[in-house]
């Protein structure tokens, strides 16, 4: 069965997937970028290029998501599973169900923080990524040999994270990015202590690993890692044939100092509700 780590992207999912990987798939807790390779993400290119369908239009392998879902599950394993995908049914098809979703642990942040990341992510304007968070149909598409292999349905910010923390089929951790910076330590024991409970885990929670997963997977040492070996994950832009830097700002990237005043006012306004739930001032 899956647990998902789900998130809308530039919201903290590969600093939880970092913690998680190095928590359960190391000896004593050293993180490592080759370790992110057992929680992959999804859905993905991988998982769809076995099949014949043309896949010619962009939301087209929706109709496959629970079957492959189903075949990923038929060992009956437990699997950690990123997603930037909405909690949603698109053209009929739902994301996941609970006959194949054990649980989920739903990173939200600051969308105030989430347009300066993600402006900085795809190199574009601050406006642009306003748009892009307020656009009710927005998906991250990828297209490999004229077929959409890849295709995440973001929808728009707001209903992102209602999706998520609202979704009644099954248990749903919802956790702020904020509360990571704040008090790593105590939020990563809640995550490690809910998914004991849904997985009936006899194990208690191992302080010392999770002390070293948290040391070794700070920001600094992250990005100290992604300037010395790469990270596979960081965004190629075409136009200046480079990677743009994946850990880039952390902390550092608070809208207050980054945002234009004017974009603040149109975000409070458009995020007033989900500002007002996280007590996000």
């Amino acid at each position: 069965m899956i647990i998902w780590l789900a998130s809308y992207p530039k919201s903290g999912n590969t600093w939880l997937r970092s913690l998680l990987a190095s928590y359960f798939f190391s000896d004593d807790g050293t993180f490592d970028f080759d370790l992110l390779k057992k929680i992959d993400a999804y859905p993905s290119v991988a998982y769809f290029k076995k099949y014949k369908d043309n896949f010619s239009d962009p939301a087209s392998t929706s109709r496959y998501w629970i079957s492959e879902q189903e075949n990923i599950n038929k060992d009956n394993k437990l699997r950690f599973f990123k997603t930037h995908n909405a909690m949603v049914k698109i053209n009929g098809n739902s994301f996941t169900n609970e006959n194949n979703t054990l649980a989920a642990i739903h990173i939200v942040r600051d969308p105030r923080n989430v347009i300066t990341s993600i402006a900085n992510h795809f190199l574009i304007s601050q406006e642009e990524a306003f748009d892009f968070l307020i656009t009710e149909n927005k998906g991250i598409i990828q297209k490999v040999n004229n077929r959409y292999l890849g295709f995440n349905a973001l929808c728009s910010w707001k209903f992102h994270e209602k999706s998520w923390s609202e979704c009644n089929k099954f248990p749903v951790l919802t956790i702020k990015y904020e509360d990571f910076q704040k008090e790593v330590l105590k939020t990563f024991e809640k995550v490690i202590n809910f998914i004991s409970n849904v997985t009936k885990s006899k194990n208690s929670f191992n302080l010392d690993k999770a002390k070293k997963s948290v040391e070794s997977c700070n920001f600094d040492k992250l990005s100290k890692l992604e300037n010395e070996k790469g990270f596979d994950e960081a965004v190629m832009n075409q136009t200046i044939n480079k990677k743009i830097k994946f850990f880039n700002l952390g902390i550092k990237n608070n809208f207050q100092n980054l945002l234009k005043k004017e974009l603040i006012d149109k975000a409070n306004i458009s995020f007033r509700d989900q500002l007002k739930k996280y007590k996000y001032e």
